[in-house]
């Protein structure tokens, strides 16, 4: 029996995982001997914090541990982001009805767009993004109204009018800052007029700060909800993957306004069972860590990025240092412009034994720019523009 049409029409109509091209040609060159610096995806490669580890081996240790967990997260982790989001961003949050645990954020995100988007919704998605604020829209059947972060505006979005025009209102707006894949930061003033944005045209909010512990020369990343009347409007998804190393664990948050929290718990109740209660103890001693773990994590980047950043520069690509993130979000110097992002991206690979990932990856609007992540160490990205460097002599 041939079985035919077997996706359904949500899986059918995504976009074109554009990444797809350059991940099989980069795992076909190492079969063949490559040795491929792969500064692609945002994968952390130093080890998880140590007591972090060794909770997870004492709890994973007692039998009892071992059953179904609770799909909203165990009380003691909701009370202890809570307290972390007090003690971080002076933010009061309930640990019942304004907080949820979630299998990552990406996890979270996807299905609270499951729980509150309907199909024909008009969201509004900044443009590039990460490919999961884009995907999990359009799997709920919503229609994306691009919100353009582009080099003349900063990569900030301009929160005009216009932006909630057309034959049928916006329901939502996604944000993120510390932003990937640009890696710009805003202040608190920007949030200030999100809330203002989204209290006149009755939009809710959903803010994604999963790079906000990694900041650089002086700057820190404020909260969403730090803004008076924040969980009136919104919410925010915080991660444990970047902060702590511990992307391969699974632990994301979301806190701020109880309805749409309980929204997301709701969908949630039917589909899992919560994370592994031992992962779940090990990420409370992840949030009670002293301060030096998280500096230690975010200056191991910092290093990179100057590594990176310098050399690129001495060989002509002119680059910014970001503030924040573990990238670099490179304009394509102009000799290699006329490339495109994705045919760059493939030719750094072919000629360079570099993978990057090409800004169209990210929406349209990511166009003329490249992503470089900093999961390798400083000997290896010195590796990788020293054959960067000769790409460019040969132009």
């Amino acid at each position: 029996m041939e079985l035919l049409n077997i996706e359904s029409k949500r899986i059918r109509n995504l976009p074109v995982y554009i990444f797809h091209d350059i991940n099989t040609r980069k795992l076909k060159l190492r079969r063949e001997g490559k040795d491929i610096i792969d500064l692609g995806m945002g994968n952390p490669d130093k080890p998880t914090p140590k007591p972090v580890i060794d909770k997870l081996i004492e709890v994973a240790s007692d039998g009892k541990t071992h059953r179904y967990s609770a799909s909203k997260g165990i009380p003691h982790l909701r009370r202890e982001i809570c307290h972390w989001y007090d003690k971080r961003f002076g933010v009061k949050l309930d640990p019942e009805e304004e907080s949820i645990i979630c299998i990552g954020s990406k996890e979270g995100i996807s299905h609270l767009a499951l729980a509150t988007f309907d199909r024909g919704d008009v969201i509004l998605v900044p443009n590039p993004t990460y490919p999961s604020h884009l995907y999990s829209t359009f799997i709920a059947g919503a229609k994306i109204k691009d919100m353009p972060l582009t080099k003349k505006n900063g990569f900030i979005p301009l929160l005009s009018d216009s932006l909630v025009k057309g034959p049928k209102k916006p329901k939502a707006m996604i944000l993120s800052y510390p932003n990937n894949p640009t890696t710009q930061v805003v202040n608190i003033e920007f949030f200030e007029e999100v809330v203002r944005f989204a209290k006149k045209h009755n939009i809710f909010v959903i803010h994604d700060i999963a790079y906000s512990e990694l900041c650089f020369d002086g700057y820190k990343a404020p909260s969403f909800l730090q803004v008076k009347g924040a969980k009136e409007v919104g919410i925010e998804f915080y991660s444990l993957s970047k902060t702590y190393n511990m992307a391969g664990w699974r632990v994301g948050v979301a806190v701020g306004n109880k309805h749409i929290i309980n929204a997301l718990a709701k969908l949630k109740s039917y589909y899992d069972y919560g994370i592994f209660t031992p992962v779940q103890v090990a990420a409370i001693t992840a949030l009670k860590l002293e301060q030096r773990y998280i500096d230690e994590i975010a200056d191991i980047y910092r290093k990179r990025r100057d590594v990176l950043v310098n050399n690129l520069c001495k060989i002509g690509w002119n680059v910014e240092k970001p503030k924040a993130t573990m990238y670099v979000w490179a304009e394509i110097p102009d000799k290699f412009k006329e490339m495109g992002s994705v045919k760059f991206a493939m030719h750094l690979l072919e000629q360079s034994d570099v993978a990057v990932s090409p800004g169209a990856g990210f929406g349209k609007y990511g166009e003329g720019f490249i992503r470089i992540a900093l999961v390798e160490n400083e000997h290896r990205i010195r590796q990788a523009t020293r054959s960067i460097k000769r790409l460019f002599n040969d132009k």
